[in-house]
């Protein structure tokens, strides 16, 4: 492989995880309220394939993103009220939204299966695509893969640095004193399960639309629970989040690279590889290993390096809260 084809291969990789980066971000937003929104699956499915038949009958592209974020939404949405007004467990309402989602697209999308249509059309950003090697890998994309870079700053900004944010932050972690203090605890986590939602559909469209054009039954089956391991493993923040995004999609492209090399060894081996990976990081992530492996790193990294790869969860996950 020589540098060009390198530098083609890296730049693959960005794109591949694009999708991840977005809906990592949204189950970000979602579960530092303190809601667990397990929906991702199925709500990928059917935002891909809404959001590719949309684009396709409209032949414009950011109705089918948007028709990818309200299917995102409504099961969000679905998730928050079965929770917070019903008292329903959200993982159960998740779960059985992820098998319908799971369904219901392979039954509205079955006659739109293997059929060209509207993609996003690639736009290189000025001087910074001739950065050597960075700027042809991530400087010479589309706009959904600079979207996800900007979306991973701002929603690290959005959490840390803002009002609504620590209002946000608190609604997880400790929802009786932000109610004390005047904050309405289930209004903040319908509007950002919501947001999160949208995200996650966002995400699904973005790889119908963007990474693999078209639409087929289970295309990006396995990725929802992909993002909510990634969504662990990256400390519950978008930095760690997008690090963990890039980390899998590059472990699938070099899977297809040795599947190539090495076509004696059985695909079912290789295939599993980026899934063994997946759960050797949680349980290396879970046992605090990861965390002692940054001693080893140069001191002035080391205090960065430890937030994002710490792992814990907000106090108040997968609780429900009653305001009085």
């Amino acid at each position: 492989m020589d540098d060009s084809e390198l530098i083609r291969f890296l730049a693959s990789i960005v794109l591949a995880a694009t999708p991840l980066i977005i809906a990592v971000c949204g189950e970000t937003i979602t579960e530092r309220s303190g809601v667990v929104n397990l929906s991702l699956d199925g709500t990928m499915l059917m935002a891909a394939m809404l959001g590719f038949i949309v684009a396709l009958e409209t032949n414009n592209v950011w109705l089918g993103f948007l028709a990818g974020a309200g299917i995102g939404a409504f099961f969000a949405l679905i998730v928050a009220f079965g929770n917070i007004r019903l008292g329903a467990s959200m993982v159960a309402v998740g779960f059985v939204l992820t098998l319908l989602g799971d369904d219901l697209s392979a039954f509205l999308g079955q006659n739109y299966t293997r059929i060209p249509g509207p993609s996003i059309i690639r736009g290189s950003i000025p001087i910074l695509k001739d950065i050597p090697i960075l700027g042809p890998i991530f400087f010479d994309q589309d706009i959904v893969v600079y979207f996800s870079f900007v979306l991973v700053g701002v929603t690290w900004y959005f959490l840390n640095r803002t009002q609504p944010g620590l209002h946000l932050r608190s609604a997880g972690e400790r929802p009786e004193a932000a109610f004390a203090r005047g904050v309405h605890v289930n209004h903040v986590r319908y509007l950002y399960t919501i947001v999160g939602g949208a995200l996650v559909g966002i995400a699904g469209a973005s790889y119908s639309l963007n990474v693999k054009i078209g639409w087929a039954e289970g295309a990006t089956r396995g990725l929802g629970w992909i993002a909510l391991a990634i969504v662990i493993f990256g400390g519950w923040s978008p930095i760690g989040g997008a690090m963990g995004a890039l980390l899998f999609a590059a472990t699938r492209s070099l899977v297809t690279v040795l599947q190539k090399s090495y076509p004696e060894v059985p695909a079912t081996v290789f295939l599993a590889l980026p899934w063994i990976l997946m759960i050797a990081v949680l349980v290396l992530a879970g046992s605090g290993s990861l965390q002692r492996l940054v001693t080893f790193l140069p001191r002035s990294v080391q205090p960065a390096m430890s937030r994002i790869l710490r792992v814990q969860p907000p106090a108040a996950l997968g609780t429900t809260f009653e305001e009085n």
